[in-house]
């Protein structure tokens, strides 16, 4: 079965840049997983996906394999987005006292091509963010060479562990000691291949009511207690996704309380200038400007750099 998923995307005034106006077609093969196999651990070649239940996560279809295929990838546009994505971090870091420079773009292409990616590594953007392993899988052999930093950010299964160690350089999702402690355990065993220590963020449940993944806010000391000390990770900081408004003002105290969490911690377990604890991701397309305020480190941007997402 064949589906083609096609958006012609729009200028949005709420977005606060200008969107590109392109045609972006989204091209999926469905494979029956129970048809192939496959062994090793090769991220350039991916293995075959185990049929999973797509109410785990509320997905429309399992994509077992992606071709993603682009039309019209439009790099002035693009650059054009970027610019006025910088000027208004360089604006909110300026009202916060704050250097631009101590924030970083990540740029947020699940559901985009691999040619979209490329555009924008090619005007200097070098963090990238992905919501799932397998539709990265299907983009990673046509980025290969490109000295980026991959970076997962959407909720991650414990069976889909290993591959994000051998595909991401960061995992961002971390809402578990189980998780962390199974991230460790595999990087001990891949370290002859994935040198050093993993990169993770633990995601922080901001709003219980609004998020069915995180960890509260009473459970962080004990998880970071016990996270700092598995060898194989270097935990990084937070990250957090608060209850989306439509006026962004409205978002501040979540992003308030992040910090305020991240300087708890830091002051609690971490001694010296040490890059453990320091990170902050939160903000994205409408409201990285006030994340950005209340100190983010790290902003997650999708639309307002690449455009209007495809929908099923």
């Amino acid at each position: 079965m064949r589906i083609g998923l096609y958006a012609n995307t729009q200028s949005s005034p709420n977005e606060g840049s200008v969107l590109f106006e392109s045609t972006v077609a989204h091209e999926i093969s469905l494979v029956d997983s129970k048809k192939k196999s496959s062994k090793g651990c090769d991220p350039l070649r991916p293995p075959a996906l185990p049929e999973r239940d797509p109410a785990q996560r509320g997905d429309e279809a399992e994509i077992v394999h992606a071709k993603i295929r682009a039309v019209g990838i439009d790099t002035a546009q693009i650059e054009a987005n970027l610019a006025r994505i910088r000027e208004r971090v360089e604006r909110a870091a300026s009202r916060a006292g704050r250097s631009a420079g101590e924030i970083t773009i990540v740029a947020v292409s699940k559901t985009f091509p691999a040619e979209a990616i490329r555009a924008a590594y090619s005007l200097g953007l070098r963090h990238f963010g992905e919501n799932r392993v397998q539709e990265f899988e299907t983009k990673h052999p046509a980025l290969d060479g490109l000295d980026a930093t991959w970076h997962l950010i959407g909720h991650l299964q414990s069976n889909k562990a290993r591959r994000a160690v051998q595909l991401f350089g960061a995992v961002d999702s971390v809402d578990s000691l189980s998780l962390a402690e199974k991230l460790n355990t595999i990087c001990a065993e891949l370290a002859a291949d994935h040198p050093g220590r993993l990169a993770v963020l633990i995601e922080v449940r901001l709003a219980p009511e609004d998020s069915k993944t995180g960890v509260v806010i009473e459970e962080i000391p004990a998880l970071i207690e016990a996270a700092l000390e598995l060898p194989h990770l270097q935990i990084r900081g937070f990250m957090a996704i608060p209850p989306f408004f439509d006026e962004p003002e409205r978002v501040r105290p979540y992003f308030r309380r992040l910090r305020e969490l991240r300087d708890e911690m830091r002051g609690r377990f971490i001694a010296g200038d040490s890059p453990l604890l320091r990170e902050l991701s939160m903000g994205m397309s409408h409201d990285f400007e006030i994340a950005v305020e209340e100190g983010a480190t790290q902003i997650r941007v999708g639309t307002a750099l690449f455009g209007l997402r495809a929908k099923a």
